[in-house]
């Protein structure tokens, strides 16, 4: 994302392309969501270029729904994560781990991956690795439509923060 906040006013006044790049990682490796919603424009707020990104994701077909959530990290993961996701994770704690919490979350996202085949997605900066590890249990309980509504509803929680840091 862009070091640089932007005005809502300069946000409205974006070509297709800048918008999309400068919005589109609001959400994880999708910037479709942002590229959709540019034609909504003018937005009167952050809170209603949120609702109506939001929109857009409610709009999307199943498949790019799943898209959306696989596009995330597992939490504690081996993967290179974008800057948003390691300033997230290390938010919640998530970078400087016991060797057993390390090997908890290997086990958590293992079981979670193969009982909804997507990752665990939580808002990390609303969070702390405590919460998260209980989290984890509670939520492999749920019924797999349910976890995708959830993990939808996580995300719309980090895009939100996001939207926050990028527009004045």
């Amino acid at each position: 994302m862009c070091s640089v906040p932007h005005a809502l006013s300069q946000i409205n006044a974006m070509s297709r392309d800048e918008f999309t790049r400068v919005i589109g990682p609001v959400f994880e490796h999708s910037p479709w969501i942002a590229e959709r919603t540019w034609p909504r424009r003018p937005f009167q707020s952050v809170k209603q270029l949120h609702e109506a990104l939001c929109e857009t994701v409610r709009d999307a077909s199943e498949d790019e729904k799943l898209a959306l959530i696989r596009a995330h990290p597992d939490l504690v993961g081996r993967v290179v994560l974008t800057a948003e996701s390691q300033g997230e994770q290390t938010a919640a704690g998530l970078t400087n781990l016991s060797p057993e919490e390390v090997a908890q979350f290997d086990l958590y996202n293992r079981k979670y991956k193969a009982r909804f085949g997507f990752p665990f997605v939580i808002c990390a900066r609303l969070n702390k690795k405590e919460a998260i590890l209980r989290a984890f249990p509670e939520r492999l309980k749920n019924a797999p439509a349910q976890e995708i509504e959830t993990a939808l509803a996580e995300i719309f929680k980090i895009a939100e923060l996001r939207l926050n840091d990028l527009i004045q």
